[in-house]
């Protein structure tokens, strides 16, 4: 069978359907209790600013326009206040979430891979910016951010596509000017591309957190005696004898990482932020959240 019948094969297509169902429930209802275990109630930004509903009244200070007053409020002490609005101008945030082979990996089969964790707070932290007001969506023309409840619903089905590279790269075409961005990846793919994305961001005005997410025995380097490394894709191997000797090596290497990444965070206005698959979520969450929180204001 060709590829162009393979895909338009209604069998095909049912099959294919299905599979990608199967795993949607489950991920949105883990997604809604981790949103659930630090959402605070569906109250905006909860900041001052342009919006119709009252937030907290001020006393006024000098240089606040007299129709700003409240005088039915001020009339009730001898001073003047000021009645404030809620802060409800949506600000859009863009996602993007590495699909590569190497988030696919586990080294206890009691912990999730780095894909899973990844997929789970992106979608968690979409249906807190969704509840709060906000627009979200993804990088690139896939799906352009929007705040209806139906995005959730694609965010969750573009995330069970597994990707076919061994290594992830960030999306960053079709960046919104002045938008944030969320980046979920082991980002052990080429820091070229992370450097070329987060400086096109930057340009225009784009600010976000990039999160990197280990597994434990990525950051500890258990591996002892004969031992043969192999990429998930199945396209890069080593094999040594005496895996102890690689260890402080590889330990180098991956802190010369991180510190390339803070860095371009730091010189791009990113916040970079390690998450590790043994941790829990819930504050990787909460993390995240602070993290677009500060960069909205």
């Amino acid at each position: 069978m060709t590829e162009t019948a393979r895909l338009t094969d209604p069998r095909q297509l049912r099959e294919r359907a299905e599979r990608q169902a199967e795993s949607l429930p489950p991920l949105l209802a883990r997604a809604e209790h981790l949103a659930g275990t630090v959402l605070l109630g569906d109250h905006g930004r909860r900041r001052s600013g342009l919006g119709d509903d009252f937030w907290q009244y001020r006393p006024a200070q000098i240089g606040d326009p007299a129709r700003w007053i409240d005088w039915r409020r001020s009339a009730r002490s001898d001073d003047r206040y000021v009645r404030e609005r809620e802060w409800q101008i949506a600000q859009s945030v863009m996602l993007w979430v590495d699909q590569a082979a190497s988030m696919r990996f586990a080294s206890d089969k009691g912990l999730p891979d780095k894909g899973e964790r990844a997929r789970l707070l992106a979608l968690a932290t979409a249906i807190l910016l969704i509840r709060g007001g906000e627009r979200v969506g993804l990088t690139g023309t896939l799906l352009p951010p929007r705040r209806a409840r139906n995005q959730i619903y694609r965010l969750a089905e573009f995330f069970a596509e597994p990707g076919t590279d061994d290594y992830g790269v960030p999306e960053h075409r079709a960046m919104i000017p002045n938008a944030r961005a969320l980046f979920i990846s082991d980002f052990f793919g080429r820091l070229d591309e992370v450097e070329l994305a987060l400086t096109k961001a930057a340009d225009r005005g784009v600010r976000g957190v990039l999160l990197q997410v280990l597994d434990p025995s990525e950051e500890s380097f258990p591996f002892k005696g004969r031992t043969v490394f192999q990429s998930i894709g199945g396209t890069v191997e080593h094999e040594t004898l005496k895996a102890g000797d690689l260890r402080d090596r590889y330990l180098t290497r991956l802190a010369e990482r991180k510190d390339r990444l803070d860095h371009l965070c730091r010189a791009t206005g990113w916040q970079f932020h390690t998450h590790h698959t043994d941790r829990s979520a819930q504050s990787a969450l909460l993390t995240i959240y602070a993290a677009l929180d500060r960069g909205t204001t």
